[in-house]
């Protein structure tokens, strides 16, 4: 097949993609099978440098039409076959940015799409390396999203985060409600003596600013 036999709007985005992202794809279609599990989403960390904002944007992109395309019915329906290697290159972009995603915006993609089927052993995958690849503002984002379910599994992949880490995000004037509410769910749910400690702290400064 190729990828005209997908329709119009795949066609299109993937002739917009860099050579670098299309190669990508190619090579991850190239393997048996799409990468699954653990080791799909395990590496690279958030600290490598070989990220590429770019490439990632336009993977997002693409899956959103693979996805799209694949919800059509009636007439604009694909046949069995069309069916099956549009889902195994579908499975394949998903695979890649499982690997390489660092946005909020992506990582919200990617927990939607596994929460509508109900792949939970999916969403849990995601979960787990969450706090591990997304920069603690990306978190913070995601954690605010306007899908509950996405907010959700958000909001306890920050209670992983590092007591002090979430200290941090106290100065930001975006992140800090976020961030408090997490140190406050740290201090009870997870009885950390850290947070406690700066949850009172805080407590003890609005009743000083209460006083004013």
């Amino acid at each position: 097949m190729t990828i005209e036999d997908f329709g119009a709007r795949v066609a299109s985005v993937w002739q917009g993609l860099r050579p670098s992202t299309r190669s990508m794809v190619e090579r991850a279609l190239s393997m048996t099978a799409p990468p699954q599990g653990p080791a799909a989403t395990a590496t690279p960390s958030r600290h490598e440098s070989t990220y590429d904002a770019r490439s990632e944007w336009e993977l997002s992109r693409l899956l959103a039409a693979l996805d799209e395309r694949a919800a059509e019915a009636g007439a604009d329906a694909l046949s069995a076959e069309q069916s099956r290697d549009l889902r195994r290159m579908t499975e394949t972009c998903a695979a890649v940015l499982n690997r390489e995603a660092r946005s909020s915006e992506v990582f919200a993609q990617l927990l939607e799409r596994a929460l509508l089927v109900k792949d939970y052993a999916r969403v849990d995958e995601i979960a787990d390396v969450m706090s591990a690849r997304l920069a603690p503002s990306e978190l913070c984002e995601t954690a605010r999203h306007l899908n509950p379910a996405v907010r959700a599994v958000a909001q306890e992949a920050l209670l992983q985060l590092p007591t002090a880490m979430l200290v941090a995000l106290l100065g930001d004037p975006v992140d800090a409600d976020t961030a408090r509410t997490a140190l406050e769910s740290q201090a009870d749910e997870y009885e950390s003596e850290e947070a406690r400690i700066v949850v009172s702290a805080l407590l003890q400064a609005d009743e000083m600013e209460d006083d004013f």
